[in-house]
């Protein structure tokens, strides 16, 4: 494949952590692909100029310093690189901040969806991969969750915001045939997983010998998924991306909070200091993933053991992690 044959792919978000890996990724594949970030602060943007400063002497990698929200912007970067696909990661993130700022988070995400939808249709390009959360599930009370649960009791405007956004891809598949999946994640983690996240930070915390934060009994549980995982989930639907439909992309696999603690002073070889605080409001208290649908339509195979995922992160993180 020449290089004027290869698919451009538009990643919205492509600094973050998953955004940074996913570019790699693509570009191992043999695309190329236009990087769009607005290094904002809600973490040290410095971080998300290490996450792809690797990238920049490869000449089938654009990166372009914007914001989804801007529709002039948006527009000049599509007439300019004439994407194929879009995978929309760019979002506000993060449960409880949302409930501080919820027009600034509903803002960037639903509108800046919306931009990014709109601007799709301005210039004729019909493919997206969007990505969504688990937290869409709230406390539903039924274990695992699947898709076809309802999602009508979202518990924080993170949450309510990435519902939002699912029914705005809904919509333009039913106006204009936009062939669109989105991907509900649980709980990513792996090397350059956000600072504010609960691996990065108990890690970062027992490093430091400080005390890490447990909100309720430790008995909480969450299905984490590691980063190569996620991957694999975005590329097999890139392959198969037909219509409107939405996936789980996890391990289907509970880790109590305890066990997450535990796994960690283990790599590390040290005991974590620990403040118990009460529950806090927005948090979910389990996910789960029901993955059957995206193992049978998207032939997705996540195989990463959660011990084994920790290592690698740990591994990264005393090595050259931020």
């Amino acid at each position: 494949m020449t290089k004027k044959d290869k698919s451009c792919i538009l990643v919205t978000g492509g600094a973050g952590f998953i955004g940074s890996h996913l570019c790699e990724y693509l570009l191992r594949s043999d695309h190329k692909v236009v990087c769009v970030d607005n290094f904002n602060n809600f973490y040290d943007p410095g971080i998300k100029e290490q996450n792809i400063s690797a990238l920049m002497n490869n000449e089938d990698f654009s990166l372009v310093r914007a914001d989804i929200r801007n529709r002039a912007g948006m527009a000049e970067i599509f007439e300019e690189n004439n994407p194929d696909l879009i995978i929309h990661l760019a979002a506000m993130p993060g449960v409880r901040p949302s409930i501080i700022d919820p027009f600034h988070y509903y803002d960037v995400n639903v509108n800046g969806t919306l931009t990014v939808l709109e601007t799709m249709r301005r210039f004729n390009v019909s493919r997206m991969i969007f990505a969504s959360s688990s937290s869409v599930y709230g406390n539903n009370a039924k274990i695992p969750f699947s898709e076809s649960d309802p999602v009508d009791n979202p518990i924080s405007p993170y949450a309510s915001s990435k519902r939002a956004c699912e029914l705005l891809c809904s919509t333009y598949h039913s106006l204009y045939r936009f062939e669109i999946s989105c991907l509900r994640f649980f709980t990513v983690y792996g090397p350059r997983q956000r600072p504010d996240l609960a691996i990065h930070s108990f890690t970062n915390k027992i490093i430091d010998d400080r005390p890490i934060q447990i909100y309720g009994d430790g008995n909480s549980f969450r299905d984490y998924t590691y980063i190569d995982d996620a991957l694999q989930g975005i590329g097999n639907s890139i392959s198969r991306l037909k219509g409107f439909n939405i996936y789980n992309i996890g391990e289907s696999r509970k880790v109590l909070l305890s066990e997450v603690i535990e796994t960690i002073e283990d790599a590390l070889g040290k005991k974590a200091i620990k403040e118990f605080l009460p529950f806090q409001a927005g948090d979910v208290n389990a996910t789960y993933a029901d993955i059957s649908k995206a193992m049978r339509e998207l032939d997705y195979k996540p195989s990463f053991d959660f011990k084994k995922g920790i290592a690698e992160f740990i591994r990264w993180k005393l090595g050259r992690g931020f």
